[in-house]
């Protein structure tokens, strides 16, 4: 999207007769937008800042330095800026441009919200402005999409948590399961202490063997004695 921004040019009107302090203040203030026109924005924020050193209140340093911020991608500061300034002018003109501004450094920060009322603020003071106007409608547009996406992912979040609650739910009743089978004893035995155990076995019922035969034996003896 092309979003128009308010030029920082519009604020800077000086009195043809000014004290000396204020010239070396308004100064500095052109040297820094020539800068801003051609670019350098870090140059030119050295010269608001320098500017802002002789005269720390000034609402035009102020806001051309918020601007060169913005323009530094430093929208976090550029933000700090404007909202400093916002509602201490009494001028229209400027307190539109300033919660314009202000809207745009929160746009960027996604913070939509914040934006939406910086630009209603802005659009109290100029309800003209079709500038405004249309950054409003964009931000009521990304807040709503803002909004969908974050119930998406709570939705995300709440389905993956029930599906580990199952897998948990699971794991405990399968180890539960486990835990009342009756436990077996049977181990398998390797072929040497199988042969070993049948050759033991062999052995035990040929001894047993032979012993009921010698008991037979015996009976057969005692049996053939008579009583004459």
């Amino acid at each position: 999207m092309n979003m128009k921004r308010k030029l920082i040019s519009l604020l800077l009107l000086f009195m043809l007769a000014v004290p000396v302090v204020a010239q070396k203040e308004n100064k500095l203030l052109r040297k820094g937008n020539n800068q801003f026109d051609k670019g350098d924005f870090k140059e030119a924020e050295k010269d608001y800042r320098k500017a802002l050193e002789i005269n720390k209140g000034s609402v035009k340093g102020n806001f051309n330095l918020g601007a060169a911020e913005y323009k530094e991608k430093n929208f976090e500061e550029s933000a700090k800026l404007y909202g400093d300034l916002a509602g201490k002018n009494q001028d229209k003109d400027i307190q539109a441009k300033i919660y314009h501004n202000l809207g745009n450094s929160f746009l960027e920060t996604k913070q939509f919200d914040k934006s939406i009322l910086a630009y209603k603020n802005a659009l109290m003071n100029a309800p003209s402005d079709m500038d405004t106007k249309y950054n409003l409608e964009y931000a009521k547009m990304m807040l709503k999409k803002q909004q969908q996406q974050q119930q998406q992912n709570k939705d995300k979040q709440d389905k993956d948590k029930k599906d580990q609650k199952k897998d948990q739910n699971k794991q405990d009743q399968n180890k539960q399961d486990q835990k009342n089978q009756p436990p077996q004893d049977q181990k398998k035995l390797s072929k040497e202490d199988a042969n070993r155990m049948l050759e033991a076995l062999k052995n035990d019922e040929k001894k047993t063997m032979q012993k009921v035969k010698k008991e037979k034996a015996k009976v057969q003896v005692s049996g053939t004695e008579k009583d004459w």
